[in-house]
């Protein structure tokens, strides 16, 4: 018979009302946290949520809550008739010590989480979770596969490595080959107006490195650091890990509010905002804002790191002027990847620093990961030198628009009054507002059962969210997919329907 743990594994927690993360968050956090830790062994069966409910003086909702979100992330797995149970096979049950129930010996006590540093505890909190291998709808994120020309591609890198001399076999240069940093300066003085030269183009292995390596070199713990709220998970998570003081600011139409910033810190060290698309709810900041965060800049000696994630793919309207591009003095760190433009499991992107900063930058890479993968470099230049990438960008901005209004139509007729969605003038996903008295994790997870992928919106806030979303992305589900995806949707959305109340 499987152990039932009893709700005391909250004997020593409580919730911290003050703290920006909701209820469900914290126990959320807590919950995996003994399951990682083995306090809660697999094959163990949690306490039904009215107990746990009762327990830590919540809603039953909210206890629900948690547990749709762990059996989304596949730490815990329902049986019919028999309750909820913590999976067999936890998601990082490679990165952890294996749990043993005898008292812990002094080589044991090394391999538990006591041994870390303070900023390794804060690093091993952290979670970045990725979609499945295969595009399904509607993982948000993903380019087309089924449009990448793969056999240009596999061309080019064969040719790549025949083609190789020897002078390239050893260590290369950390910041990445000179001609491939050449040739993305050229593609950003064209695309986007960014003022560089090669020397100042930094080759990493994408977003997420940029992110982590701009954190180490321009942060001191407890620095603050300018967030949008609600806001790109993954940037989070590297400025966190850094030791930064992040500042929760307010987006709204025009993008984030410097105004509503300087109230809760008026000198932030850095401002971290996506200009030509927020992330995740998809508007572009307006000029005045772009002006307010560059003299914001000037007068304060604020960084500001700009995630120009998938400016690319613009379907409506001439996109604004990167911030890179506004001025001359401002300390700006710009930053793009080619994962979305060409495939998530091609690790390059790239930073853009000040001449001043470039020599640094190179030197920590160097401490970091030596070089770039070379190959990919060399496939990379040739892709670019060709007229392929150009061409490729083009395809699927004509591609991803269809794709986006099928979606939005289909949305439209099978969900109206539950959903609500706007097109977008560029991205490659959505963000639809689910009506009220809708969980959006609990609604994810149904989703997840039923077959669709979709993202909560409500993690992507630190603070309590105003409204629960989705996030829905359609750049690499083709017609078919879309239709059968909404079908499924509605049938779950009808079914949450019936269960929430409804005005006589």
């Amino acid at each position: 018979m499987a152990k039932t743990i009893t709700a005391g594994i909250f004997s020593s927690f409580a919730l911290n009302e003050q703290s920006p993360q909701p209820a469900y968050r914290q126990i959320y956090n807590e919950l995996r946290r003994a399951m990682l830790s083995g306090r809660i062994p697999p094959g163990t069966r949690l306490p039904a949520t009215r107990v746990l409910a009762g327990e830590l003086t919540v809603s039953r909702n909210t206890i629900v809550s948690v547990f749709d979100l762990l059996a989304q992330e596949g730490y815990v797995v329902s049986r019919v008739g028999a309750g909820t149970y913590v999976a067999d096979d936890l998601p990082e049950d490679h990165q952890l010590p294996e749990f043993d129930a005898r008292p812990a010996s002094s080589s044991t006590q090394l391999a538990s989480a006591d041994a870390l540093s303070l900023r390794g505890r804060a690093l091993a909190r952290l979670s970045l979770t990725s979609g499945p291998a295969n595009p399904a709808a509607f993982t948000p994120d993903i380019p087309a596969y089924d449009a990448f020309p793969i056999e240009i591609w596999s061309r080019i890198m064969a040719n790549a490595w025949r083609n190789i001399s020897l002078d390239l076999l050893g260590y290369a240069d950390p910041a990445g080959q000179l001609p491939l940093r050449a040739a993305i300066a050229r593609h950003l003085r064209a695309g986007r107006l960014v003022d560089c030269e090669p020397e100042q183009v930094i080759i990493t292995s994408g977003s997420q490195q940029s992110f982590d390596l701009t954190a180490r070199l321009l942060l001191d713990p407890g620095d603050p650091v300018w967030i949008e709220e609600p806001g790109y998970i993954g940037s989070r998570a590297a400025f966190t890990a850094a030791g930064a003081r992040l500042i929760p600011v307010k987006v709204d139409s025009e993008g984030i509010d410097p105004e509503a910033g300087k109230l809760h810190e008026p000198a932030p060290r850095i401002v971290l905002v996506a200009p030509s698309r927020q992330y995740p709810l998809g508007m572009t900041l307006s000029m005045r804002r772009r002006d307010a965060l560059i003299e914001l800049s000037r007068s304060t000696g604020a960084w500001i790191v700009e995630d120009d994630y998938d400016s690319e793919f613009r379907y409506r309207g001439r996109p604004l002027p990167a911030l890179q591009s506004m001025s001359s003095d401002a300390r700006v760190i710009y930053l793009g990847t080619f994962s979305k433009s060409l495939l998530p499991a091609f690790r390059l992107g790239y930073l853009v620093v000040p001449p001043a900063l470039a020599a640094s930058f190179r030197t920590a890479k160097t401490v970091i990961d030596r070089h770039p993968p070379l190959l990919e470099q060399i496939a990379l230049l040739e892709f670019m030198e060709k007229g392929y990438f150009a061409s490729h960008i083009r395809r699927m901005r004509q591609l991803y628009e269809v794709r986006q209004r099928t979606l939005v139509g289909l949305l439209r007729e099978h969900l109206r009054g539950f959903l609500e969605v706007q097109e977008a003038d560029s991205g490659m996903h959505l963000v639809g507002m689910l009506r009220d008295g809708v969980n959006d994790v609990q609604f994810c997870a149904a989703l997840a059962e039923a077959g669709v992928v979709a993202r909560p919106l409500s993690p992507y806030y630190s603070m309590q969210p105003a409204r629960h979303g989705l996030i829905l992305g359609f750049a690499a589900v083709p017609p078919a997919g879309l239709h059968a995806g909404v079908q499924r949707l509605a049938a779950v959305a009808a079914r949450f329907d019936r269960e929430l109340p409804h005005s006589a």
